[in-house]
């Protein structure tokens, strides 16, 4: 899975992951959400890094099944209070976690097997604008850079002994945070951009190696395509 040509998981993914999302009932979902997780066993991932982003994912997850099975109409199942959750309720509920799961293992186990800039360079080659590939390239590889720029920031606080609370400091305190992470995000992106203009950038990557497809490559999209087209069908 991760010497595979990023050109063709791309091709492989989009209309996989579209199937699933609009299929309907729980039993399609279910049948994706074994091949998610076949996918994911021959892709030999590390499987304490994959539970972390599944249980951050079904977080959310869980918020849904607060709300729906007590807002969808139909046959009542139990009730808490004045709330009466549905048959149809859960069902919908159900559908939505295993798709989620589905799209989520799949994505990890295709596209996580590929660094990110030979998955920029794929997405050159299947004419995707270049825009569109830049913003993704440096959404990517960026995030972490914030990430860590908000940490500092949120150290500095707590080292002054700031405590959240809900009162005027607090929420003057948290403007003044997102503020100046505008601002050193703007600076940090002035900083590269001049990095970059430096090395000879001209709106283009410079791309010294391409892609070779090759048998697996072929044996793998046509197997996608197959799985696709039954999950569709069934």
């Amino acid at each position: 899975m991760h010497r595979l040509d990023p050109r063709v998981k791309f091709l492989a993914i989009v209309p996989y992951v579209l199937v699933i999302a609009i299929m309907p009932g729980q039993k399609n979902p279910l049948a994706a959400l074994l091949v998610s997780t076949l996918l994911t066993i021959l892709a030999r991932l590390d499987t304490k890094k994959l539970l972390s982003r599944l249980v951050a994912v079904n977080v959310f997850i869980f918020l849904l099944w607060i709300f729906i099975p007590f807002s969808y109409p139909g046959v009542t199942v139990f009730q808490i209070g004045p709330l009466t959750a549905t048959r149809e309720g859960i069902l919908y509920a159900l559908s939505i976690t295993l798709k989620t799961n589905a799209i989520v293992l799949a994505t990890i186990a295709i596209l996580g097997t590929s660094e990110i800039f030979s998955l920029a360079h794929a997405l050159i080659h299947l004419k995707v604008p270049d825009k569109l590939v830049h913003l993704f390239f440096f959404f990517y590889r960026y995030i972490t850079v914030l990430h860590e720029e908000y940490s500092r920031l949120k150290n500095a606080m707590l080292i002054r002994c700031f405590k959240a609370g809900t009162n005027m400091h607090t929420y003057r305190t948290y403007a003044y945070l997102v503020g100046m992470l505008i601002v050193r995000s703007y600076e940090r992106s002035q900083r590269i951009y001049q990095a970059m203009l430096c090395r000879g950038f001209s709106g283009r990557f410079p791309v010294s190696s391409h892609f070779r497809l090759g048998k697996g490559d072929v044996v793998f999209g046509l197997s996608m395509a197959v799985v696709t087209v039954m999950l569709a069908i069934i």
